[in-house]
């Protein structure tokens, strides 16, 4: 049996393969903390990458969103080969890896060209890509969607199906949407119904991802509530997300979403990358993880060394 996520020492996480990891985490009772950070943009502290500054934070999880399997990029980090980015970053935060992967509308994610969220290649949420990623080292793959890129949830199933086959048995593959990702008619309360939770179980995801209370139109904690309850029905996780930019809202707010989350069956707590371009503000980081574990699990896992 794995210990539980929020005790584990790198060490510990280094010999952890998925069933371990996905163990570790129900064994937490929703105290696992996952924050979304991204590479290419500068990082907040100049010379530390944002994920390390997001790992010292309490971090359990980090999610790397805008990652280029072919080009990948996280500012301010040693120079490595290409290949072993995930590696490196896995060394100096001893945390769990995953990535952001998007099964798009070609023609819906042509309106970001020019923008933060212009899609690439490396970013597509194909077998291809997975496979590639579990070379490199990631943990986790989730199939989410970027705002504007068009990503509908029929999409999503198919990759799942795809990356099932190819990294199925290795990799934590999630799924979900943080909101409607350009999808109107899935947006809003539509974006995750007990069917399409179910069909992405079906399809080979371990997590569901759905937004977090109070992050999008429609979404209540009763409503996320009965998700968990449909989703661990069938031995699934459940993450809620706040990909709204309300991780740049005030701590009380920040405590308010928290705590609905605990309440209505989160497993993983994720909290977003664009408080400020590239993470969420580092006081709200520090507040979602004390309001779901306290003070003792965040100093603990702020104060344990990576070489444990």
């Amino acid at each position: 049996m794995s210990k539980r996520l929020l005790d584990c020492t790198a060490s510990e996480l280094r010999r952890y393969g998925k069933q371990e990891l996905l163990e570790a985490i129900a064994a937490s009772e929703g105290r696992v903390l996952a924050c979304e950070t991204i590479g290419i943009t500068p990082p907040l502290l100049a010379d530390v990458t944002n994920a390390e500054y997001a790992a010292s934070l309490s971090a359990d999880l980090l999610l790397l969103n805008m990652f280029d399997v072919n080009k990948p990029v996280i500012q301010a980090l040693p120079k490595v080969p290409p290949e072993e980015t995930v590696r490196e970053l896995k060394r100096l935060t001893g945390r769990v890896i995953g990535i952001n992967l998007e099964p798009v509308d070609p023609e819906k994610a042509r309106d970001n060209d020019g923008t933060l969220w212009q899609m690439s290649a490396g970013r597509l949420a194909t077998a291809e890509n997975a496979l590639r990623a579990r070379e490199m080292g990631v943990d986790m793959i989730l199939l989410t969607g970027n705002p504007g890129n068009g990503v509908t949830n029929e999409a999503i199933v198919e990759s799942l199906r795809q990356m099932r086959e190819a990294v199925g048995g290795e990799l934590i593959l999630a799924a979900g949407k943080m909101h409607g990702a350009g999808v109107l008619r899935q947006s809003g309360s539509s974006i995750m119904t007990r069917a399409d939770a179910q069909a992405f179980l079906d399809a080979g995801a371990d997590v569901i991802l759905v937004p977090a209370p109070g992050t999008v139109p429609g979404i209540t904690m009763e409503a996320v509530h009965d998700l968990a309850e449909s989703v661990h029905s069938r031995g699934g996780l459940l993450m809620t997300a706040i990909g709204t930019s309300q991780e740049g809202a005030d701590t009380a707010t920040i405590r308010q979403i928290a705590l609905m989350c605990k309440m209505a069956g989160a497993d993983i707590h994720h909290i977003g990358d664009t408080g400020v371009p590239g993470m969420a503000l580092p006081q709200n980081i520090l507040a979602y993880s004390i309001a779901i574990r306290g003070e003792r699990h965040t100093y603990h896992r702020m104060a344990l060394s990576v070489n444990r």
